[in-house]
């Protein structure tokens, strides 16, 4: 049995794990195609591009992660019932090494997608700000050019009227139109870009500050030096989710020393942790439905895959729009799958033949 088990555990992570690693590659594909601006616009190289690309795969792959074990799981459990041998498991009294060879892929599965979204997620929204800030201040301190007008991120465009000797920038234009509710315009004679070791300030001298308040009235303050991170002209949004930079060990962590969790703290923890149960869900619900042979013959045959991830994008939609949690969908899978499966390993009557 110990056999039959490491036999199943091996075609089920096998399928799994070449999918996701699929899916993984493709998708770096697109982003990199997303953010080829990078190149064309900011000047930076393809090495850069693929790194930024690479800081904003976790959470795309976290979406897809559930759906590559159920899918995974559902192609094994396909093909070895298409060659008789999920038969030979149901008649042999193989199922215990089935149900064992399943609990090891969907734990796995679950802890990888725990560490996915409680440390590693958050460590690449972390390193990819930081990137977009050391891109958006070498574009201002030596890519950008005169007299053009250049987008850093959507709703930050810059222009500047010349550069002097030492990274001195003259006639700097700053309009920042991230907040729907507010914009804010930059005026200054010079500008320069400088960084303390971890940060990088753009330093504005004698000039105004701009800006438009949401009850629509306009403000205006001059000054003689003004200090601006570049970082915050750089993120894609004027107030940024510090969150989501922010792993779990972190969070409790700081609980701990502070004596109290916020419950923006405490709902983050229980989103991150809501992809575990996804992967359980799916995982149960592909059991329920491809691990028992059936000797059915129907003129239209469903794929199971199709319904492995119709069933999953479902379930991602009922968690996003419940006013319960993110959770609620894989919890409900997760029910759903139990019932099935009681129901069909429940034991029956054998019925008696009737003569003809």
């Amino acid at each position: 049995m110990r056999r039959l088990t490491a036999y199943l555990t091996r075609l089920f992570a096998t399928d799994a794990v070449i999918l996701f690693a699929i899916t993984c590659f493709l998708l770096w594909l697109v982003n990199c195609l997303r953010q080829f601006e990078v190149v064309s616009v900011k000047g930076q190289g393809i090495v850069t591009l693929g790194i930024q690309a690479l800081y904003t795969m976790p959470p795309l792959a976290l979406a897809f992660f559930y759906i590559c074990v159920g899918i995974g799981l559902v192609r094994a459990l396909t093909a070895i019932g298409g060659n008789r041998e999920l038969h030979i498991i149901h008649t042999s009294r193989g199922l215990p090494g089935l149900w064992h060879a399943a609990a090891i892929v969907i734990g796995a599965g679950a802890v990888a997608a725990l560490l996915l979204s409680h440390w590693l997620e958050p460590m690449a929204n972390r390193k990819v700000n930081e990137l977009s800030a050391t891109i958006a201040a070498d574009l201002v301190s030596s890519t950008l050019r005169p007299g053009r007008f250049t987008q850093v991120t959507p709703g930050v465009v810059l222009l500047i009227g010349g550069r002097q000797a030492g990274g001195e920038i003259m006639d700097f234009f700053a309009d920042d139109r991230r907040n729907p509710d507010s914009r804010r315009t930059y005026i200054a004679e010079s500008a320069r870009v400088s960084s303390d070791g971890e940060n990088y300030m753009l330093e504005l001298r004698d000039g105004t500050l701009q800006y438009v308040q949401p009850d629509g009235r306009y403000s205006e303050v001059r000054f003689t030096r003004y200090d601006i991170s570049v970082g915050s002209l750089s993120q894609p949004l004027a107030f940024g989710d510090t969150l989501a930079e922010r792993d779990s060990f972190t969070i409790v962590g700081d609980a701990m020393a502070s004596g109290q969790l916020e419950p923006a703290a405490v709902q983050r923890l229980l989103d991150r942790t809501a992809e575990a149960l996804r992967v359980i869900g799916l995982g149960l619900f592909t059991l329920a439905i491809a691990a028992f042979p059936s000797g059915k013959r129907t003129r239209v045959q469903i794929p199971l895959e199709a319904v492995v991830l119709i069933v999953g994008f479902a379930e991602r939609g009922i968690g996003t729009y419940s006013p319960l949690g993110v959770g609620t969908g894989a919890i409900g899978l997760i029910v759903l799958s139990i019932l099935i499966l009681a129901y069909r390993l429940w034991p029956r009557r054998p019925q008696p033949l009737v003569n003809a």
